[in-house]
């Protein structure tokens, strides 16, 4: 069996492993992280509980030299600067600059593809000179590079999450993004049915948010915006590390449990989580949805081993291709 070594930056709690993981396993090929890396200690602690490895520390730190060779790079650098809840400062932030950290790192070990991710609104920021500073450090180092804004609710995972995903690989091939995969997991099997009272909104709350809005399904997860708007859906609207309390509440009335979260992140059952409830809220709203890259590394899977068959992959380009 080959074996993919990857790299997983900015590694978080691990989306990007556990699809990586996933992906490899269904077409018979062996996933090796050789290295990993997250500034948060908390994610750290999550990381180490579920893969039996704690990631490094600070990437400013770490020499690009000393990074294991590897053949796919994933990373789902900060996006507080590009994102429409922050202050869209972009490489004025420093969080920003961390892009070319991993700019050094693809330059240093030339992996046959990495896979970047990040929010929907990196595309339009600084009306689109971020992103096409970022395309061409990364077309520069050699690469062919495609991006694409992607939503978690088309590959399976009930909860409207765009993201911007980045894919380069080294050699010229047909590369195409994943097609939609449809229905969504429901609710029903997402929610919890025995859930603690600690995750129930103060009566006050539900009857407030019930007077403004009554919901037209039978299950929903209720949304309530910045200018106090509520809308309700058969999906949640996007998980938020840094949202108030209230923000997203089942049927109006309590808030989703940390299991709850992580399931709409793709996350299963099986993995741990170790941290407390504040805590588990903030990892589950800065992680990358694992259907979603899942069904992107899939696709570039193909390009990067050597065993795989690449027949399939061809036919589908040329039948999207002369469709279009």
């Amino acid at each position: 069996m080959e074996k993919i070594k990857f790299i997983d930056l900015f590694c978080g709690i691990g989306g990007f492993r556990i699809a990586m993981d996933e992906a490899c396993k269904e077409n018979g090929l062996i996933p090796e992280c050789v290295f990993s890396s997250d500034i948060d200690p908390f994610c750290q602690d999550s990381y180490e509980a579920n893969f039996g490895h704690r990631p490094s520390g600070d990437i400013t730190k770490i020499d690009e030299r000393n990074i294991p060779e590897h053949d796919i790079l994933f990373a789902g650098f900060p996006c507080q600067p590009f994102s429409i809840i922050g202050q869209r400062q972009g490489f004025n932030d420093i969080r920003g600059t961390l892009f070319f950290d991993i700019a050094r790192i693809i330059k240093q070990n030339k992996p046959k593809a990495f896979i970047l991710e990040n929010v929907k609104q990196l595309v339009g920021h600084d009306k689109g000179n971020t992103l096409k500073v970022i395309l061409g450090t990364l077309k520069d180092l050699g690469y062919n590079v495609h991006y694409a804004v992607l939503n978690a609710l088309d590959y399976g995972l009930p909860q409207k999450r765009e993201r911007v995903i980045i894919v380069g690989h080294r050699e010229p091939i047909y590369f195409s993004f994943p097609s939609p995969v449809r229905p969504f997991k429901p609710l029903s099997l997402i929610l919890e049915r025995n859930v603690d009272q600690k995750h129930y909104a103060s009566s006050y709350i539900v009857k407030k948010r019930k007077e403004k809005h009554d919901s037209a399904y039978k299950l929903s997860i209720w949304h309530e915006n910045k200018s106090g708007n509520i809308c309700s859906y058969p999906y949640s609207c996007a998980l938020r590390a840094g949202a108030s309390y209230n923000y997203l509440l089942v049927n109006g009335e309590r808030r989703l449990t940390p299991r709850e979260m992580f399931r709409l992140q793709g996350f299963p059952d099986t993995y741990k989580i170790v941290v407390n409830d504040s805590q588990a809220r903030r990892q589950a709203g800065n992680a990358v949805p694992v259907n979603l890259v899942k069904a992107v590394i899939l696709k570039i899977l193909p390009y990067v081993a050597t065993t795989l068959d690449m027949t399939s992959v061809l036919r589908e380009y040329e039948i999207s291709y002369f469709d279009e």
